[in-house]
């Protein structure tokens, strides 16, 4: 099987990405929302960063930000990759020159299809969990079923996973990346170190 890229969203401190590095995560994922108790100020993902060891990559999200809040991010934090979870179209998202990937939060009529290729230029889509109201985190897995074989874009599976169901969330849709946040941590924002090794031991199980 091929290898299970793993990021821990919602990381909040050097201390959280600490946690996530030492239990071998492929990248961590910072959030500019000021709605989402897990928020970071530019100041503190700067010092997030420049605390990373070599090889992390470091995400962006933003949900419904304009331009101008998108660039005053990236003029000050080092960001390799962006993620957008409101309504923004595949132009804005191309607009920042990074590589970006587009959430999608999935309802039965959802066509990801179709949305795979209105955002031809996104480096993946991440599949996230639908409730009315919230722009992900819900902590609530959906039904994998929904996902079709062979999109033509590369799946990141985020929505309710934790260190007890990912493995059979591989199994079952076999993505490229898996995204954590709720599911590894003590309470919103905090992260607990020995979840986050958990989850990574049951996608590196998984995978054999």
């Amino acid at each position: 099987m091929t290898k299970t890229r793993i990021k821990v969203c919602g990381i909040c401190s050097v201390a959280d990405a600490n946690k996530a590095c030492n239990a071998g995560v492929d990248a961590i994922g910072m959030l500019f929302y000021a709605k989402s108790p897990r928020i970071v100020t530019p100041d503190s993902a700067m010092e997030i960063v420049s605390s990373l060891p070599p090889f992390i990559s470091t995400v962006g999200l933003f949900v419904n930000s304009s331009e101008q809040e998108v660039n005053q991010v990236l003029s000050r934090v080092q960001l390799d990759l962006l993620q957008f979870h409101g309504e923004e179209d595949e132009a804005f998202c191309s607009r920042f020159d990074r590589p970006y990937i587009k959430v999608v939060r999935v309802k039965r009529e959802t066509d990801l299809a179709s949305l795979c290729q209105q955002y031809a230029s996104a480096r993946g889509i991440l599949l996230d969990s639908y409730k009315k109201g919230t722009s992900g985190g819900t902590g609530e897995v959906f039904d994998w079923g929904l996902i079709p074989d062979n999109l033509p874009l590369p799946v990141i599976l985020a929505g309710g996973l934790n260190p007890k169901n990912v493995a059979i969330a591989i199994s079952r849709v076999q993505p490229w990346a898996v995204d954590v946040s709720s599911g590894v941590e003590e309470s919103p924002g905090k992260k607990d170190a020995y979840k986050i090794e958990q989850f990574v031991r049951a996608v590196k199980c998984a995978e054999k």
